[in-house]
């Protein structure tokens, strides 16, 4: 399986993998996934770090850097993922949410997302 992960689900699995659900856990190691980060997510990280968000006070080079050499997927913006955006229904206001959920549309991934709302729309989802 071909699996994205939101920002949240990227952040558990580097730091607090606890916070996951047993499932979510076993998805990600399973050898037999191969896993996708999104450079929206370091976006996301970037931005709500320099807000000061206490959920958001690590150094997203860092986690860029452990996921790759952890051999995880890194998945660019590309002008498709952007362009998708204005045909999803209106359900999440997070603009970080939306993009991830267009890529994954886009590319055929199924993203990995405990956000209720992520979890709503057309897109192969799990819960992570």
């Amino acid at each position: 399986m071909r699996l994205l992960l939101d920002t949240h689900i990227l952040i558990y699995t580097a730091f607090t993998p606890e916070r996951m659900s047993a499932s979510g856990r076993r998805k990600v190691a399973d050898n037999a996934n191969e896993l996708f980060f999104s450079v929206v997510s370091l976006w996301e990280i970037g931005v709500k770090r320099a807000l000061g968000r206490a959920d958001f006070q690590f150094d997203p080079h860092i986690l860029r850097g452990e996921l790759l050499v952890r051999e995880f997927v890194e998945l660019p913006v590309l002008g498709e993922h952007a362009l998708a955006v204005d045909q999803l229904p209106a359900l999440h206001g997070d603009p970080f949410d939306r993009l991830l959920v267009c890529q994954a549309l886009v590319e055929g991934l199924t993203i990995l997302t405990n956000d209720e709302l992520v979890l709503q729309y057309p897109v192969s989802a799990l819960r992570g």
